[in-house]
């Protein structure tokens, strides 16, 4: 009977712990104490947080080798945030990587006004605004993702708590570049002497997206890149040793931020190999 006793009762130890696993058991497949993410257990308030200053930070050492791949699919990093304005769809996230190594090698914490992007410069520091209500937050991206389809941004549980996005898990956004250019370009720049007016090559910047030996394809590319930017698309054809190339080439652009700006459009979407031309 005293064996009996001890084997029920060891028996019952064991049934106890296998029924009290919980989402914080680390997982097989992954890293982290979650396997799906959350907010905080307790809500903080996050209104006395004060917003990170935008300022001038050289590239990090992590986080920004271009091109880069997740999931199958190829992404690259712009060559600068200057510039940058899009709209689309914000998510957030928290619990789940709080503690962990952000993509350019910082921890991650969420309760700090932070993001996640695909395709910037890391750290770069953006303004988002909610276009559903209205709210504004500075964060400072140092982090890669997200990697769902058709959404723009990642943004930390502080961020998403300021605008209003804890609630409804997404929200339309518009982010903006708020990060000053590097201060020793600027520099160089300013004592450099202005060009006359007249000396400034008429081409100014063009983007090429691509080069085709056929020119239905040529067309067809033109075509699609003319729904997608708002700046004139041309088709530009030229004998390489008595064969025709037919060149789809986007401009001209007299300011070379709003070539950069229109870059990032198309290598975000189906061009990613899209080059910036300078004149000359």
């Amino acid at each position: 009977m005293k064996y009996l006793f001890l084997t029920l009762t060891l028996m019952a130890w064991l049934l106890a712990g296998c029924s009290s696993t919980s989402t914080s058991t680390p997982s097989s497949s992954s890293r982290y104490k979650l396997d799906n993410d959350r907010p905080p257990e307790d809500a903080v308030d996050v209104s006395a947080v004060p917003e990170p200053e935008p300022q001038f930070e050289p590239p990090s050492r992590g986080g920004n080798k271009s091109p880069y791949r997740v999931l199958g699919k190829t992404y690259h990093v712009l060559p600068t945030a200057v510039g940058f304005a899009e709209e689309g769809v914000a998510s957030w996230y928290g619990s789940k990587f709080h503690g962990y190594h952000t993509s350019n090698g910082e921890i991650y914490d969420m309760y700090k006004f932070t993001a996640a992007h695909k395709h910037l410069p890391l750290p770069s520091y953006l303004r988002v605004t909610n276009l559903d209500n209205g709210r504004q937050v500075i964060v400072r991206v140092n982090d890669r993702g997200p990697f769902h389809e058709g959404r723009i941004i990642d943004l930390s549980y502080a961020a998403a708590s300021r605008l209003g996005v804890l609630a409804t898990g997404t929200a339309r956004v518009r982010v903006e570049n708020v990060m000053p250019s590097d201060p020793a370009l600027a520099s160089a720049q300013a004592d450099t002497p202005s060009a006359p007016a007249a000396a400034v090559p008429a081409a100014g910047y063009y983007l090429q997206v691509g080069a085709y030996a056929s020119e239905l394809s040529a067309i067809k590319v033109k075509n699609e890149v003319s729904n997608l930017v708002d700046s004139p698309v041309a088709l530009d054809t030229r004998s390489n040793d008595g064969t025709p190339i037919h060149r789809v080439r986007v401009g001209p652009f007299a300011n070379p931020l709003d070539a950069r700006r229109i870059l990032g459009i198309l290598q975000r979407s189906r061009f990613p190999d899209t080059l910036l031309i300078p004149p000359g």
